[in-house]
């Protein structure tokens, strides 16, 4: 273990929640029948883009658009590597007009975006982790977006099937802890996630791409520990998913505690609203 491990600077891309609302259900989280509390998911929100900066972190903001309630989910609009933009198609059609508002986005950036030909919900399913892509497919993004995704970038893509509901994207079941890696021969940098959220196979994978992974349990899981954000030293992890961060903290990660409670009733967290922009 590093006896001190390095942050690296980050550029994150967020939506405010103005307009933040369970108003369907496109995942076991959802139930429109339960009020969404607009001002704390407001603070909440707020709050994490403060330990952000707080943290040396750039942090970008899109303008929020109305009757798009999960606008605030950033990180499913696009994956961003290396300045080039591969955009998103969702799955669902309630969905699906996000794309063109965070397209505008990129665009009004000085970035070209690539429109996929296949439902791809952007860093939702698309996770960048060294010299490789993982890629998760199951109940969202498809088989077909990790070819195309592989031919966009040119890096290769490992792709990961999702078996359990409640863990419908990539990023709530797997993320990055650190992607330095130490060249063909070296380690691949390290991950966290949880096991039972992927097939046989996937595991058997995952398991001999990162032997010394951290390995969550279902109750940290489902508290959402697994979507958090890491910069290599510092990890924004939910609150509630103790004994996940206890096992950071002894790998030599400091643990940022972040409530978003109030975004896990639409089925995300500290991932899901952040939007990485690698350049």
């Amino acid at each position: 273990m590093p006896e001190s491990r390095v942050p690296r600077r980050r550029r994150f891309l967020v939506c405010e929640p103005r307009h933040f609302a369970v108003e369907y259900a496109i995942n076991p989280w959802m139930h429109p029948d339960q009020p969404v509390d607009v001002d704390l998911a407001g603070h909440q929100w707020r709050e994490l883009v403060r330990a952000y900066r707080d943290h040396g972190h750039t942090v970008d903001t899109v303008e929020p658009v109305a009757d798009l309630p999960d606008m605030v989910f950033a990180a499913n609009s696009a994956l961003v590597l290396e300045g080039r933009v591969f955009g998103s198609l969702f799955h669902a059609p309630e969905r699906r007009p996000e794309s063109l508002a965070y397209d505008s986005w990129f665009r009004d950036a000085g970035y070209e975006v690539h429109r996929p030909g296949s439902v791809c919900e952007g860093e939702g399913d698309l996770v960048p982790a060294g010299r490789w892509i993982l890629a998760g497919t199951g109940f969202r993004t498809t088989r077909e977006t990790h070819q195309e995704v592989q031919e966009f970038f040119g890096v290769p893509v490992i792709s990961l099937q999702l078996v359990d509901p409640h863990f419908y994207h990539l990023d709530t079941a797997l993320f990055v802890l650190d992607s330095e890696d130490g060249g063909p021969d070296g380690p691949p940098g390290n991950i966290a996630y949880y096991p039972e959220a992927f097939s046989p196979g996937s595991r058997g994978v995952l398991a001999r791409l990162y032997p010394d992974a951290v390995l969550a349990t279902r109750q940290d899981a489902m508290a959402f520990g697994l979507n958090s954000v890491s910069d290599g030293r510092h990890v924004f992890i939910a609150p509630r998913a103790k004994e996940l961060a206890d096992q950071l903290a002894r790998q030599g990660y400091l643990p940022v505690p972040v409530d978003l409670s109030e975004f896990h009733k639409a089925g995300g967290g500290i991932k899901c609203c952040t939007q990485e922009i690698r350049s």
